[in-house]
């Protein structure tokens, strides 16, 4: 949702430096030096100048940080109630200089632009309006504060721009792919999901975006599921947050792709929540391949201590009012994998909470934690080297099946061969001559394996024969 800030104070004085430089820039008798941006959906060439770096603002509705401002719940309130504020500003560099999934730490990307504009100086001016917010460059406007720079280079939007206007000007530069440090992806769908509630079309998006139709469909998809995440995360004064599934960008991919490649609604769901609780427990994506919908079933209950192992609630009949018809009721073993799934979330948000929560609280998550890690390790062990064991199972035919669509493509040469006689005969006679040793090969090892030959083998073990 879009936010109106209004204006910072001082603002006045402000406007006026920045309209005494634009005047001093353009009776220079050189060209003054100016910036394409899209302003109110075309391209507008604006003016650069150098500004103070302390008299500028963080722009407080930065799509750059808008998943990482529940990092601090009492600063993220004050942000919107006084975003003007020392602290608010202060709150806001802070979270610029931090990793996107772990805000407590600092972030080596951002370390690494301030050492290039240590070294390089500034390459491409930021962008601000009249009032000294800035609309792009908060990222850069935070190093140069950090190396003691006086001044910064930006461009400056007309006098009209409204708080309307910063949003998206924001989000069109900020989604270019030529910028230092790109979204966090957590960031990037709750910018699209800003689009969509203001009433845009995917179709209308994807210009933005300069992605497809397909591509946000997944976003928004994935966006639902962990919103529902952290709605089931909540643990009494514990829940997860958006920016705690930061890192499962390819994951969540991976899931979207398989669940809606099941055919049957109950196989996608046990698939879906299976891997969302090994997501959840930061397992690699390497290792959640191999879950499928009969992995808690078939692996993991089995290695589950008793107190961890779910059980399907009861389910109430639920009755549409005014239609007397029942909703369909979740499927048993649905409703127990998402009773798993719930323990998972509602581990992690204790030990997300970190001092939050008491040395006892932690503890004891901690401990049931380590039980689930090894109880999927166990599970994920043994799904691993089952779908290891049927692809050395079907490696075989399937190099036979192979060379079967090889050899059909070669009747089909032959045809075609006969009618301009382009056929290398003799060339053709040593390759059956290999085809024949081959097949030797195949049927005297395949005769030592499979101790009782179906049609296919008695085939094969008479015509070498022969």
């Amino acid at each position: 949702m879009r936010i109106d800030f209004g204006f910072p104070p001082g603002s006045a004085a402000v406007r006026e430096l920045v309209d005494q430089r634009l005047a001093e820039a353009s009776g220079t008798n050189g060209v003054p030096e100016t910036i394409k941006v899209e302003f109110r959906g075309m391209p507008l060439n604006v003016q650069v100048i150098d500004v103070p770096v302390n008299q500028l603002y963080y722009n407080p509705g930065t799509h750059r940080i808008r998943a990482q401002r529940s990092h601090d719940p009492a600063k993220d309130r004050l942000l919107d109630d006084d975003p003007w504020s020392a602290e608010s500003q202060e709150y806001l560099h802070y979270l610029l200089t931090s990793q996107p999934a772990d805000p407590s730490r600092r972030d080596p990307r951002f370390d690494e632009l301030k050492e290039s504009l240590r070294e390089y100086r500034q390459l491409e001016p930021g962008l601000i309006t009249r009032s000294g917010i800035l609309v792009n460059g908060n990222t850069r406007r935070a190093a140069l504060k950090e190396l003691g720079e006086l001044s910064t280079r930006v461009g400056v939007l007309p006098e009209s721009c409204g708080w309307d206007d910063i949003h998206a000007v924001e989000l069109t530069l900020q989604l270019r792919q030529d910028h230092r440090r790109d979204y966090s992806y957590i960031n990037h769908l709750l910018a699209l999901e800003e689009q969509i509630t203001l009433g845009l079309e995917l179709t209308g998006i994807t210009k933005i975006f300069h992605t497809t139709v397909g591509a946000l469909e997944r976003d928004v998809w994935i966006l639902s599921s962990l919103r529902d995440l952290v709605s089931r995360s909540s643990n009494g004064p514990f829940s997860l947050r958006l920016m705690d599934f930061e890192n499962a960008k390819e994951k969540l991919f991976e899931l979207h792709r398989s669940v809606k490649s099941e055919r049957h609604k109950e196989t996608a769901e046990l698939l879906k929540e299976a891997r969302l609780a090994a997501i959840t427990l930061d397992f690699a994506k390497t290792d959640v391949r191999y879950i499928g919908a009969d992995f808690q079933s078939r692996y993991l209950e089995v290695h589950l201590p008793p107190d961890l192992k779910p059980s399907a609630p009861a389910q109430a009949a639920k009755v549409i009012p005014g239609l007397n018809r029942a909703v369909p009721a979740i499927a048993p073993k649905v409703a127990a994998a998402r009773v798993l799934t719930d323990k998972v979330l509602k581990l992690k948000a204790v030990e997300a909470a970190g001092v939050k929560a008491t040395p006892e609280e932690l503890a004891e998550a901690s401990k049931a934690k380590e039980s689930l890690l090894d109880a999927f390790n166990e599970a994920i062990t043994a799904a691993g080297r089952d779908v290891r064991l049927r692809k050395k199972r079907q490696a075989a035919p399937d190099r036979i099946n192979d060379a079967c669509k090889d050899l059909e493509q070669c009747v089909t040469d032959l045809v075609m061969s006969r009618a301009n006689r382009s056929l290398d005969e003799e060339a053709f006679d040593d390759a059956l001559v290999r085809l024949r040793d081959f097949l030797n090969q195949v049927a005297t090892e395949a005769d030592k394996t499979i101790k009782l030959p179906g049609d296919g083998l008695a085939w094969l073990s008479a015509a070498v024969r022969k």
